[in-house]
């Protein structure tokens, strides 16, 4: 591989226009397409084949009128009123004829028949002739608004919720932008270089751009969701600057010591580059492997991300070096510059070769200290709590959650998650009969509020019955409750022969809580199985590979903890602006573990395949941990820091679906760079000697040879008499 990689870096560097152009040229085509192309998101959580989606497209065929898409508006009466005054409830009759006037709105209930106990509250509610699946855009929104605003004018308000006015947040914002000037920060205090910071800045935006295009494009033919778009931003963003800064430091390191800029370009890409493509390769495993839960919300998710990473990697190995030739000799420090010194001094190697030799003096003391810390910082993940995000969990300004408790506090939390039974049958007599049967199990079982119905369906073929908990939809209980409804359903649908099963878009999205709950561990096992062949063949030892997973599950244990104590528990729940406390989005575990995994083997493989390639040449596993910390150590450092800073800035997009994961990755970062990979690792490379590098000859003869430290390649050119020219093509 490196010598493939190393051939690429040079004609890269000798052809870069025909690479700058071609790879311009294919981002810019692909935003031009966008802007007149771009699809939109899929909302929901369904997962096709689960029992709840199963009935609940039954329930459409049979109530078509009920398929679309649905909205709540809630009527506050004004102060000293009730909303059954005359005059108040005059103003809310007017209100929905102009509602049921606006386009697109095809029926609407009457506000009057569900008032709450105080009389101060009512809500009615508005379906849209809208496909199912399908969001109401923010235009629509508007104008649904502007036809229900002459209510507040007499002191009473008015306000929209439920599926149809979800609040949509952007995916890019300045939190994030504020991000990225730390970030730029962090390089230019790094390379002390303006022009080598702004370099994978400009490449990692590239590739973002790319990203956000592709993603949008793709929205046309596959369900895509938005949390997919803010997923794929974000890891471009962290990947792209850091795969960027791997190349881009080496190189600038072989032009201190005299190397010849296209030579060391090619050098760079074939050795830096190498590293870049298997820590790449891990993290796209890893995404991909989030298929395997069959949530297409989550496949979306994690094929968009997939797809950032290989747009970083290929940026990386073909723009890259092209943007290096381009900038020539202005990379190369100036031979008195505190930059070329801290290059050529190896022997101190900065704060983290300084850290790692004194960890490789006390190696049994900082495992264990290492390992009892991070294992007390996992505690906290024992009490993890799942569940999927609603107007509930929306800040507690925006309208959608204030519509959402008003209607919890004027009728209850189970009011916005209602339950609905399905009964299908032969006859309108037969449907009644299991109907009732139905209504008379289920009135008394304990969490339940009110039954209602049965209503027949239009063709005389099916009927539901409406169930209301007394809990609200993301509770534990109201998990536990469509457990016990189903079981209690059984011996009806036994005895009658008839259809009968609960559906609706709580226990939809209960069902999705589950399937993701079950994916967990069999994709931890197949991701890892295959990021544990990946890194044998990289690193041609059987033992840093385990070493390597060991240590993940210590960070992603801690990280865990980070999740549930912030926005379970509520620790510095204010500071960081969690609009609420509760369980956390049930996908959020699996992303955290997919994208932490393969980042924690980003940073294993920058800094262990420079102690392999010290190994390899010299055979002396203690010198080779320190030298790895020399060359690796402070790259790791920087690329760290920026992964956690970017990471961090989305965590205050205030989205409460990309918060916790925001949070658990930057903390996750932060425990593995510096905990693990920087204090655990070489502690335990140096409790293990010279058998941390090596294989069984029986494994060494069928493990294929790729050679990511580029140990194989010829020497090196000597050092550059002259300086080459910068511009010339």
């Amino acid at each position: 591989m490196a010598k493939f990689l190393y051939r690429l870096g040079a004609v890269a560097a000798r052809r870069r226009w025909v690479f700058l152009a071609a790879s311009l040229a294919v981002i810019a085509a692909a935003l031009i397409a966008m802007l007149g192309f771009a699809g939109s998101f899929s909302p929901g959580h369904a997962i096709p084949g689960s029992p709840g989606q199963v009935a609940l497209q039954k329930a459409e065929q049979h109530f078509p009128e009920e398929g679309g898409i649905e909205g709540d508006v809630v009527f506050v009466a004004p102060n000293g009123s009730q909303i059954t005054d005359r005059t108040v409830a005059a103003q809310v009759q007017a209100a929905m004829k102009r509602l049921q006037a606006v386009e697109h709105i095809a029926e609407v209930s009457d506000p009057l028949e569900q008032v709450s106990d105080d009389g101060r509250v009512a809500v009615g509610s508005l379906a849209f002739d809208l496909p199912a699946g399908t969001e109401v855009d923010p235009a629509q929104q508007e104008t649904v608004r502007a036809a229900g605003a002459a209510f507040g004018d007499t002191g009473g308000r008015v306000l929209f919720g439920g599926d149809a006015f979800e609040e949509e947040l952007e995916p890019f914002g300045i939190p994030e932008i504020i991000g990225l000037g730390v970030a730029l920060l962090v390089l230019l205090v790094t390379f002390g270089s303006m022009l080598a910071a702004g370099i994978p800045m400009l490449t990692a935006a590239l590739g973002v751009g790319g990203t956000a295009a592709g993603t949008l494009l793709l929205a046309n033919v596959f369900d895509v969701s938005q949390n997919a778009l803010t997923l794929a931003l974000m890891l471009g963003l962290a990947v792209g600057i850091d795969y960027a800064l791997l190349i881009v430091s080496r190189h600038r390191a072989q032009l201190t010591r005299g190397m010849g800029v296209r030579e060391s370009i090619a050098l760079a890409t074939a050795t830096a580059g190498s590293s870049v493509m298997f820590a790449g390769l891990t993290v796209i495993i890893a995404l991909v492997g989030l298929t395997l839960a069959g949530v297409p919300m989550l496949t979306s998710m994690g094929l968009a991300a997939a797809g950032a990473v290989a747009i970083a990697v290929v940026l990386a190995l073909t723009m890259l070096p092209a943007v290096l030739s381009l900038a020539g000799e202005k990379l190369r420090p100036k031979p008195d510059s505190r930059a070329a010194r801290r290059i050529l001094i190896t022997g101190t190697g900065g704060a983290a070769a300084r850290w790692v030799d004194l960890v490789i003096k006390h190696p049994r003391k900082i495992v264990v200290a290492v390992v009892l810390g991070l294992g007390l910082l996992a505690v906290p993940a024992v009490q993890l709590q799942l569940a999927l995000n609603d107007n509930g969990s929306a800040a507690p300004a925006s309208e959608p959650r204030q519509a959402y408790d008003l209607v919890a506090g004027a009728f209850g939390p189970g009011e916005n998650g209602k339950l609905v039974v399905l009964i299908e049958g032969g006859s309108v007599a037969e449907i009644n009969a299991t109907a009732r049967t139905v209504i008379d199990t289920i009135t008394p079982m304990p969490g339940i509020a009110a039954v209602n119905g049965p209503l027949i369906a239009a063709d005389n073929q099916a009927a539901v019955v409406q169930v209301v908990p007394t809990t609200g939809p993301r509770e534990a209980a109201t998990s536990a409750l469509v457990a016990e409804l189903r079981t209690a359903l059984k011996p009806i649908t036994a005895r009658s022969g008839d259809y009968v099963a609960v559906t609706g878009l709580t226990v939809v999205s209960l069902d999705a809580v589950d399937q993701l709950n079950g994916a967990l561990l069999p994709f931890t096992v197949v991701v890892v199985g295959l990021s544990l062949l990946l890194l044998l063949v990289a690193f041609r030892s059987w033992t840093v590979p385990l070493k390597a997973t060991a240590g993940f599950l210590l960070s992603v244990g801690a990280a865990f903890g980070a999740m549930v104590a912030v926005f379970q528990w509520g620790w510095a729940a204010d500071l960081l602006g969690v609009p609420l406390v509760g369980p956390v989005p049930s996908f959020a575990p699996i992303i955290v573990m997919a994208v932490l995994f393969g980042l924690a083997m980003d940073y294993e493989v920058f800094l262990v395949s420079a102690m392999r390639e010290h190994y390899a040449r010299h055979r002396d596993a203690t010198e080779a941990i320190r030298a790895g910390a020399r060359n690796s150590g402070r790259v790791v450092v920087a690329a760290a820091v920026i992964m956690v800073i970017v990471f961090a800035s989305f965590l205050f997009s205030h989205d409460p679906n990309v918060m916790p994961i925001a949070l658990a990755l930057a903390f996750g970062v932060l425990i593995d760079a510096f905990v693990v990979r920087l204090t655990l690792v070489p502690a335990v490379l140096k409790l293990l000697g010279d058998r941390a590098w090596h294989l069984p000859r029986w494994l060494d003869r069928v493990v294929p040879d790729v050679d990511v430290e580029g140990h194989h390649l010829t020497e090196p050119a000597a050092p550059a008499t002259t300086r080459e020219p910068e511009l010339v093509s």
